[in-house]
């Protein structure tokens, strides 16, 4: 097999695709980048959390729900006393007038609230929180997609370079078979062929140097995504180059990470805080009930047991709070300017983030232009060196040398493809954009 048909299946490997090779399909699976993101989230202990949360929401809206139906207590006692209100010693009829000291009472009672303002504003303050602590949950689990870009990338960027050490590894075993050829014709010398030897095994061993590094990269891919990968399986680099510039072109406005939206529903939070404090403040209007059994009832001068009833309507109002939930407002207020000063610091460190992402854009296109040229030309040279190594005008350590060079030419090429396609999905990772 000459160097035409390893450079055709190369070329694939590094762009990221299955590779086909002489009419052999490849056996390996492909994954993409954003099918690993949701993998890795979905696999993430922490994703039960969201569901959890809102169950244990449930139940405590559930309770506060309560608050509007009747409440019932039941109450005891059995005291002695001292003394208890009689008539002076003297006056007439003052020994008929002597209730007991020892008294019992058992009672059953009933409140049900008329008007109460704030269960509606514990209620909505409790969905805000729910929806707080979900976006937070969000956020966190947001920053496995960044773990993600980098084991998968650096698995990709071993990928590609084994794919140029493979099309190096058959030429040198082309051009050891011609010079030891040769060596036997005695067209050659046996130096030649053992420099081209030791360096074929050189490469070889770089090669599986790869290999255990690119299985490594893997598996710790595995391990966030809870995927098990193949040698043969590929990772296919995303072409997000249109969603890269349509990003950078609204990055001032763009608002996409999950923690703004976690800083949103902080501020909700904040202001339904604001109104149950407000709520507070008003007066609330119940009515009860209560009925009972004991020694003396409702008559205290009785020392008999007897049953009794009684009921009203019940005010509760605390007109003067010396301030309190005015305080209480401004420092909901204050801290809402701190969510704010947070959410400006953070969208301003999202844009220094970006910018040495997009300085790396910038310059990774700049290179691959270049690089296709440099291959190109270093295949060109090489190719002449080879020939010349045939009709024994240079030496196999010469030929040895601009192989080298190709190598290079070729892992340069490969290493800003996988390069660009990483910074461009950081990027947008970065901002919060999902990378297709």
């Amino acid at each position: 097999m000459n160097r035409r048909f390893w450079s055709l299946m190369v070329v694939p490997l590094i762009a990221g695709f299955p590779a086909v090779a002489a009419g052999q399909a490849s056996e390996g699976r492909s994954f993409e980048l954003s099918t690993l993101h949701r993998a890795a989230i979905d696999t993430d202990p922490r994703a039960q959390q969201v569901s959890l949360l809102a169950a244990q929401s449930e139940l405590r809206l559930r309770n506060i729900n309560m608050l509007r139906r009747p409440s019932i207590g039941v109450d005891g006692q059995v005291q002695f006393q001292s003394d208890v209100a009689h008539l002076p010693s003297g006056v007439p009829f003052s020994g008929a007038f002597a209730p007991p000291k020892d008294t019992y009472d058992g009672s059953i009672r009933l409140d049900q609230r008329l008007f109460d303002p704030t269960v509606g504003p514990q209620e909505a303050l409790e969905r805000a929180q729910l929806a707080e602590t979900q976006a937070r949950v969000r956020a966190t689990l947001f920053t496995l997609r960044q773990q993600v870009n980098d084991a998968f990338f650096a698995a990709a960027l071993l990928h590609a370079r084994a794919g140029s050490l493979a099309a190096t590894i058959a030429d040198l075993n082309a051009r050891l078979r011609e010079t030891s050829a040769r060596v036997r014709e005695g067209t050659a010398l046996p130096a030649d062929a053992a420099a081209i030897e030791a360096t074929l095994l050189r490469r070889q061993q770089d090669a599986d140097d790869l290999q255990v590094s690119r299985r490594a990269a893997l598996d710790r891919l595995g391990t966030l995504t809870g995927q098990t990968f193949a040698d043969d399986d590929t990772l296919v680099l995303p072409d997000v180059a249109a969603s890269v510039a349509k990003a950078r072109q609204s990055q001032a406005t763009l608002r996409a990470r999950p923690e703004f939206e976690q800083l949103a529903r902080t501020r909700d939070r904040i202001a339904r805080q604001q109104e149950l404090t407000t709520v507070q403040e008003r007066p609330k209007l119940s009515v009860y009930v209560r009925g009972g059994y004991g020694q003396p009832g409702l008559n205290f001068l009785a020392s008999e047991f007897e049953a009794y009833a009684l009921g009203g309507v019940r005010l509760q109002w605390n007109p003067v709070t010396w301030g309190s939930g005015g305080r209480e407002r401004q420092a909901l207020a204050i801290q809402q300017q701190v969510v704010a000063a947070d959410e400006a610091a953070f969208a301003k460190s999202l844009t220094t983030s970006i910018e040495g992402d997009e300085a790396a854009i910038d310059r990774l296109q700049r290179s691959l232009a270049s690089d296709e040229r440099i291959v190109a030309l270093r295949e060109q040279v090489e190719r002449s060196t080879e020939l010349r190594l045939q009709e024994g005008v240079v030496t196999a350590s010469e030929y040895l040398d601009r192989s080298a060079e190709l190598l290079q030419a070729r892992f340069a090429r490969a290493g800003h493809q996988v390069e660009l396609a990483q910074a461009s999905a950081r990027l947008l990772t970065t901002l919060g954009l999902e990378v297709r």
